[in-house]
């Protein structure tokens, strides 16, 4: 199967069905971000998918263009979930906020879509729950399964959820975090959902905060997995036409910036809290369904793309050695736009077994250990796993104070060393106090 037939069109929004789309920016055929690759002499039939956003002007749904068959990305997939501290507290405040704003009780059926290797899902286990893992990347799935989490290595959908109900029973939690962003036929989501949940049962879905990513400038958080861009206004909209309802959103810092959404039936027993509708106010106030917004969004892509690469090849043109910090997807994102390559970054240093020894889609800089990165530390790191830097800044004050620098990304491209750190953590000090 060719990429050209591995992708197809969208035509029709698929929140609202309409199909009057805002071009916001585009990032031309782009290789999947987490495809990564054997070292190789030649990369020249590496598939490449457009990569490209548009926003509905009726529920301002941002989207990409495309939609990569499902099952080119998610079978053999090297997204495994983060085992850092930052993450293990916020999996533990999404089962505390599930199991406490929603009164659920010990013994209760929890369902997890897009499970990876069951960490979410082993604390509520933990707590006195019977879990069940939906993932359609079987090697994961297999990884969960050995940890004692029972895993489907399916794709969620209506009747997967009829069997799961059948086998299973009904379920009082339902999770899908960072998962339902990656879906395109999230009305068979809704449907299966609404089949599989009990009354009182909640759908507690996360994903990137599309308010967040536009006042951020977080364009690499756009990648092929990566099919919606969310606001609250508009996963209302989605769920109240499949009989369901929003009735409580937190918003988290994780990622970038992310949305907690929770769902319940819509003649369910939870009443809706005042969050829903102050942050969809917020979202009208702050122009998410003014085109100039999303015009002002691309000007900004365009400004941090052009200022990241004079800035890396001007510290390569002064002999500074520069390497990757992480080997995310995001960054493989931010690379290919940049067009940042082996010859700017000798390397890219990342904790995952899965992807040390290849090298990045479409950049092709090859990723280390972090052994290897400690033995030929570089210069600078340019901080690709942004969505963690207070704990890598924080692990890795040694390098800083041996004259190392971080290149960091947000608000805009800028060199962190010792000396700029410590001035911040003063300032930050002297506020709080």
């Amino acid at each position: 199967m060719s990429a050209s037939d591995s992708a197809r069109q969208v035509v029709e929004c698929r929140v609202c069905g309409a199909a009057d789309w805002q071009e916001v920016v585009s990032f031309g055929p782009v290789p999947l971000a987490n495809s990564y690759l054997d070292p190789a002499d030649s990369y020249d039939d590496e598939p490449r998918y457009p990569l490209d956003v548009v926003s509905c002007r009726s529920c301002r749904l941002m989207t990409l263009t495309h939609v990569v068959d499902p099952e080119v990305l998610y079978r053999d997939y090297s997204y495994v979930t983060s085992d850092s501290e930052t993450m293990d507290r916020h999996m533990r405040l999404v089962a505390k906020l599930c199991r406490e704003r929603f009164d659920v009780p010990e013994g209760s059926f929890v369902v997890e879509l897009g499970s990876n290797t069951g960490e979410q899902l082993m604390i509520f286990r933990d707590a006195g729950m019977r879990t069940l893992g939906i993932d359609p990347a079987r090697s994961i799935a297999a990884v969960a399964e050995e940890q004692g989490i029972e895993t489907l290595p399916e794709f969620f959908s209506a009747s997967t959820a009829k069997s799961v109900a059948e086998s299973h029973g009904q379920a009082r939690v339902i999770l899908g975090r960072h998962v339902f962003a990656h879906i395109d036929h999230v009305a068979g989501i809704a449907v299966g959902v609404r089949n599989l949940l009990e009354p009182e049962g909640v759908f507690a879905i996360e994903v990137p905060y599309a308010l967040d990513m536009l006042e951020r400038t977080e364009f690499d958080t756009i990648y092929h997995e990566h099919l919606s861009y969310y606001a609250v206004g508009t996963l209302a909209t989605l769920f109240e036409r499949h009989g369901l309802r929003v009735i409580d959103v937190e918003r988290i810092s994780v990622h970038g910036g992310s949305i907690l959404v929770f769902v319940g039936h819509g003649d369910g027993p939870w009443q809706q809290r005042p969050a829903v509708k102050e942050l969809i106010a917020l979202e009208e106030r702050a122009g998410l369904h003014d085109d100039a917004t999303y015009r002002e969004f691309a000007a900004k892509v365009r400004n941090v793309t052009e200022s990241l690469t004079a800035l890396v090849r001007g510290l390569r043109a002064d002999g500074k050695r520069i390497a990757g910090y992480g080997a995310p997807a995001k960054g493989n994102t931010l690379l290919t736009v940049c067009g940042l390559g082996p010859d700017d970054l000798e390397f890219c240093s990342d904790t995952t077994d899965l992807k040390q020894g290849k090298v990045l889609p479409g950049s092709h800089v090859p990723v280390r250990t972090p052994e290897y990165a400690r033995e030929h530390a570089p210069d600078h790191y340019l901080l690709l796993a942004w969505n963690y830097t207070e704990e890598i800044l924080r692990k890795e004050r040694a390098f800083l104070e041996s004259g190392g620098k971080f290149i960091v990304l947000h608000p805009e491209p800028s060199v962190v060393s010792a000396e700029s750190l410590a001035a911040a953590e003063s300032v930050a000090a002297a506020r709080r106090s």
